[in-house]
């Protein structure tokens, strides 16, 4: 369980790719501190360290995660947003996220507007998946309040603190990025489609 507040950026250094698997090695302050089998959300991915070596660690993702995810376009030096899961306990300060994201979406507008960032994304609407106006959303893992909801589209507006800390600062026009929606607002899609 993560919260959609960004811990700090990693660096992917090595991609390897067997069979239908991808092997990312990834740079991060915080791998000092991670540990084998500790759950970690990649730009909203929840992925799990498979291996340490310094200040470099290793996570494996599978062909379900690489075909509903941005994960197979990533590249060697690419920024990835990074979370550890919550502790139990801690404050909750963005929203429940489960690090499991439900498709992608394309930036399809990204404007400064005197000091904050606004951005528009454009997804799919035959998943089913809906926003609402001052809903949650999490994009690439980060959680975010959502502005002018549509029927296959929304917007968000960044402060300057989340642009600098978060990948948002690399997006531009056809940027392909990671949803997860709100999980209250899925299980009331969920009902609402069985009555």
């Amino acid at each position: 369980m993560f919260t959609g507040i960004i811990e700090t950026l990693g660096i992917v250094t090595e991609i390897k790719k067997e069979q239908n698997n991808l092997h990312l090695t990834l740079s991060s302050d915080i791998t000092p501190e991670l540990k084998i089998d500790q759950s970690v959300a990649h730009n909203g991915i929840c992925l799990t360290v498979v291996a340490i070596n310094g200040t470099q660690y290793t996570v494996t993702a599978i062909g379900e995660t690489i075909n509903k995810t941005n994960i197979g376009s990533w590249n060697v030096n690419d920024e990835i947003n990074l979370e550890r899961a919550m502790k139990l306990g801690d404050r909750l300060d963005g929203h429940i996220v489960q690090g499991h994201v439900d498709q992608t979406a394309t930036c399809i507008e990204a404007n400064e507007t005197n000091g904050s960032w606004h951005y528009t994304f454009e997804y799919d609407p035959n998943r089913n998946n809906i926003t609402i106006e001052k809903g949650s959303i999490t994009v690439n893992g980060v959680s975010l309040t959502v502005v002018n909801s549509e029927k296959n589209k929304f917007s968000v507006a960044i402060i300057p603190y989340t642009y600098e800390h978060t990948n948002f600062h690399n997006f531009k026009v056809n940027t392909i990025v990671n949803l997860e929606f709100d999980v209250i607002g899925k299980y009331v899609t969920r009902l609402h489609a069985l009555n």
